[in-house]
């Protein structure tokens, strides 16, 4: 399934995600069909019934990991460790998808992150690096390198997250216990496990007459910005732009979204919530309710 989407703003951003060919193996679910009132879909929409979404072993083996080298920093455990945060930015650059990275001042020059995402078929380009209280920021521009154009797929928009995140657990084992990735990939779990529906929060405003704004907040996991995408435009609902944060072990999303080109009216944003409520909700939640 391919989903084109038009933005009103001047440079546009599309979100596609093809089922037929989903290359890096995402988690995805299977269309169902339901009946929804014709007040909020010109058509009935595809709803999507829920299968596990635990990242498969195929889905780690495309992950390029960088070997340990003499870069490498080592953890300092007397140290208070900072909260990871990778931001994937498809708002500031019309030409570039713009990739941020902190891990306070521990960071180097990423070397190793560059050569993992070249790998992906990409063109990675350092914009700069900002220093303020919270640490070390490393900016990237990041295109594809058959176009030249930024990246617009979403399975691979989450494969350059978890290359990221890969690569910061392998250089900085100290970051383990505090990403959500921490459990799959990482030497040492979280500590603490978040309560899905207690972190999950999620609110769309208005911006506009032909926009609106989603925010959103929840548990961090594999797979998740390829699956909110998907529920988005299985609601017949056009992701315009956007930006995905990973912070620490919470995933804090910002999508530019209308409804045939017009903002999001209040009963479908209702349809909108509900929707991510239910497919973020935790499996033990869902299985106890059958």
């Amino acid at each position: 399934m391919v989903v084109a989407m038009a933005s009103a703003a001047t440079y546009g951003l599309y979100f596609t995600t093809n089922s037929n060919t989903n290359r890096y193996k995402f988690p995805i679910f299977e269309p169902k069909t339901h009946s929804w009132p014709a007040a909020f879909v010109s058509s009935p929409p595809i709803i999507l019934e829920k299968k596990s979404v635990g990242l498969s072993s195929s889905i780690i083996g495309i992950i390029p990991r960088a070997a340990p080298s003499a870069t490498a920093v080592e953890s300092d455990d007397t140290d208070t460790v900072p909260t990871p945060k990778v931001i994937i930015d498809q708002d500031t650059d019309p030409d570039a998808t713009v990739v941020e990275i902190t891990f306070g001042d521990r960071l180097g020059a990423l070397m190793d992150t560059m050569k993992a995402l070249k790998n992906l078929g990409l063109n990675v380009a350092k914009a700069n690096v900002l220093l303020d209280s919270s640490g070390k920021h490393n900016k990237f521009a990041i295109t594809k390198a058959d176009t030249g154009r930024k990246v617009e797929d979403p399975e691979l928009l989450e494969a350059i997250r978890l290359t990221i995140i890969n690569n910061l657990l392998e250089y900085h084992p100290e970051s383990s216990s505090q990403l959500a990735m921490g459990a799959t990939f990482g030497v040492e779990p979280p500590k603490e496990k978040v309560d899905v529906d207690i972190a999950t929060h999620i609110r769309v405003d208005d911006d506009g007459p032909n926009c609106s704004l989603l925010y959103m907040e929840t548990a961090d996991r594999p797979g998740l910005l390829v699956d909110l995408v998907k529920i988005i435009t299985d609601v017949n609902i056009t992701v315009e732009s956007g930006e995905f944060d990973t912070e620490g072990l919470l995933a804090k999303a910002k999508f530019h979204v209308s409804y045939r080109g017009k903002a999001i009216i209040r009963p479908l944003q209702q349809v909108l919530a509900n929707s991510l409520r239910y497919f973020l909700r935790r499996p033990t939640t869902e299985e106890a309710s059958f």
